[in-house]
């Protein structure tokens, strides 16, 4: 059985400034209210706080339908029959953890995992907080949304300049990516933000937007759930995330 090699980003240890100062939430709803999104969704980004992270790794690009296709056709799942260079999508979370241990036990590195929501965010926003992976203006043609009017996925690592701070790409539209975290509010969040959001399909989080989603979602701080049963229809796949190199699986859990 081939497995490709995963092209692995090493993510220094550092601080990120997760989400979004509670006072700058009607200045960013007021930013996007194009898109309709009510000024409630954007007040679960609140409150900023800064996030010290140890060093770890994540892919440069997400998982492909080439790749999963092989871990499908081993495991018994439907084999995808999109282009083998676009990003797989319709993932359930289960099966994108499925996927992990399944990659990770067959090429010997068992710290393979989805990335929790904020080492997500530490990549995608590196040192300085930025609003977008590539800066803090939104561009059109950096990424796969909707306003491209693409309407359906692109090979993965199409938008080579709207990569992030440390080099990582597609961290905004083409597909919605599982991480590891469940939804709950951020310490210290604004009254108001639900507590669980029962409406959700499934609670854990998703991030950087799909192929079919407003510029909004595009936003380093913008955290959901994912909200529609139909995940193939609204983008979701998955990124893979390890220790950093050198790193065994068991310190690093320690470490975090």
């Amino acid at each position: 059985m081939r497995i490709e090699a995963v092209d692995w980003v090493e993510i220094p240890a550092g601080v990120v400034r997760r989400g979004t100062p509670a006072d700058d939430i009607p200045l960013v709803a007021e930013r996007y209210a194009d898109t309709g999104v009510p000024v409630e969704w954007y007040l679960k980004e609140a409150p900023s706080t800064e996030i010290r992270l140890p060093a770890f790794r994540l892919a440069c690009t997400p998982v492909t339908v080439g790749q999963w296709s092989v871990f499908a056709a081993a495991t018994g799942r439907p084999v995808p029959t999109a282009p083998h260079d676009h990003p797989v999508t319709g993932v359930s979370w289960e099966a994108a953890s499925a996927y992990c241990r399944w990659l990770g036990e067959l090429s010997g590195d068992p710290g393979i995992r989805l990335p929790t929501e904020d080492e997500w965010e530490r990549a995608a926003r590196g040192d300085d907080g930025r609003e977008f992976p590539w800066g803090d203006e939104y561009r059109t043609g950096l990424a796969n949304l909707v306003d491209l009017g693409v309407g359906t996925t692109t090979p993965v690592g199409s938008f080579p300049d709207g990569a992030g701070p440390f080099g990582v790409l597609d961290m905004a539209g083409n597909v919605d990516e599982w991480t590891s975290t469940l939804y709950a509010p951020y310490p210290g969040a604004p009254a108001g933000v639900p507590l669980v959001e029962d409406w959700a399909f499934d609670p854990h989080i998703t991030r950087g937007g799909a192929f079919r989603h407003d510029r909004d979602l595009a936003r380093c701080a913008r955290r959901h759930s994912a909200y529609e049963e139909d995940l193939a229809a609204i983008g979701v796949g998955l990124r893979l995330a390890a220790p950093a190199a050198g790193t065994s699986s068991a310190s690093a859990s320690a470490s975090a």
